[in-house]
């Protein structure tokens, strides 16, 4: 392997399903869905058995899961049960690899630059993770970030694969350019609107007729992408400029109280966070979505800084009946920023939608 820079993607295999069938071994072989049981709950995650039999994947709506595979085992999430595994996997990597950029509970980038053997260290760390925490992850190895995350997904499950970009180039010259992360389905439309439906057409255009129709800064972007070019680095550290908490409502909640008495929850939750990762912050802001998905947000700056809940809570109260929302809520959201302190160990935040399955009542 002879990369100017080696970078790996370490993805954990059907993370949140394999923390629940590692407690609960009678559930092996059988497909097991992870979601919450809302209207609008969609799936965290799905064993690869639920994947082979009906195509069960994240992010689908949990109700269209039940709608495909209705006598799959369904499991609501256990977050704390993941963070807790994640945190096992993690202390593995930073043991092993210098540089290491958490993205996730379950993924991770490791700079292996100058590393004598990059793939021998990579499954060193697949054997140790699979030891000490019973689960599985896949690896990709390249030259990029980029590249890295594309490889992983050949391995699933449990596999390594290394890539080089030339291999690449030929390896998904007839892919859509929605292989790349960062293209979605609306511009992969507008793409293919302009007879772009490879990324090998994607390489021939010229930058300049893709700076035209996207903006340069995009267009620029996306030239770099379809010749699988990426300089990004690999960060170790972040600087942590706000923390927040959201749930998003299984119905759109009007009731004054009820806004009130969730919004607590999440003042109360948020700072448990903050003491955990011993930060302080003197901005408390709240936002609030409306059913008709108009964004709204207000924040207010104390003299002290604190990560209290009986601080942050009546703060975001006060903000919250200033606003008076005259229509039905959809997502309600509290956050803290402006720390006084360093950064703390970084925690993989939750996404809105693992809180909205974690907290929603």
């Amino acid at each position: 392997m002879s990369f100017d820079r080696t970078i790996a993607h370490l993805d954990m295999d059907a993370f949140y399903a394999s923390v629940e069938l590692r407690r609960r071994p009678e559930l092996k072989g059988k497909p097991v869905i992870v979601c919450g049981s809302g209207p609008r709950a969609v799936v965290t995650t799905a064993s690869y058995e639920a994947r082979k039999l009906a195509g069960i994947h994240s992010a689908m709506p949990a109700a269209v899961a039940r709608r495909r595979l209705p006598d799959a085992i369904y499991l609501r999430p256990d977050f704390p049960a993941y963070r807790e595994a994640s945190g096992q996997v993690m202390d593995v990597l930073r043991r092993n690899v210098e540089v290491v950029e958490v993205v996730g509970l379950d993924e991770a980038y490791l700079d292996l630059t100058g590393l004598f053997s990059p793939k021998s260290t990579m499954r060193r760390v697949q054997t140790e993770i699979r030891t000490e925490t019973r689960l599985t992850c896949s690896v990709g190895i390249s030259e990029s970030r980029m590249l890295a995350k594309i490889t992983s997904e050949l391995g699933k499950p449990a596999g390594l694969v290394v890539l080089s970009r030339e291999q690449a180039l030929e390896r998904f010259a007839d892919h859509s350019p929605g292989l790349i992360p960062g293209i979605g389905p609306k511009t992969v439309s507008r793409l293919e609107a302009m007879g772009i439906r490879t990324l090998a057409d994607l390489r021939r255009r010229r930058r300049e007729e893709l700076e035209e129709a996207f903006g340069p800064r995009s267009g620029a972007w996306m030239h770099a992408r379809g010749s699988l070019l990426d300089n990004t680095p690999i960060t170790p550290e972040h600087e942590t400029k706000s923390q927040s908490t959201e749930i998003t409502f299984d119905v759109d909640v009007r009731q004054r109280g009820e806004l009130e008495r969730h919004l607590g929850e999440l003042s109360e939750e948020l700072c448990r966070r903050l003491r955990k990762r011993e930060l302080e912050g003197r901005t408390i802001g709240i936002k609030v979505r409306l059913d008709d998905w108009t964004n709204v947000t207000r924040s207010h700056t104390i003299d002290q800084p604190t990560n209290d809940p009986k601080v942050v809570g009546p703060v975001a109260l006060d903000l919250l009946r200033a606003y008076d929302p005259q229509r039905p809520v959809r997502l309600l959201g509290v956050r803290v920023a402006s720390f006084d302190t360093g950064e703390a160990a970084a925690e993989p935040e939750p996404t809105p939608g693992q809180l909205r399955l974690g907290l929603a009542s």
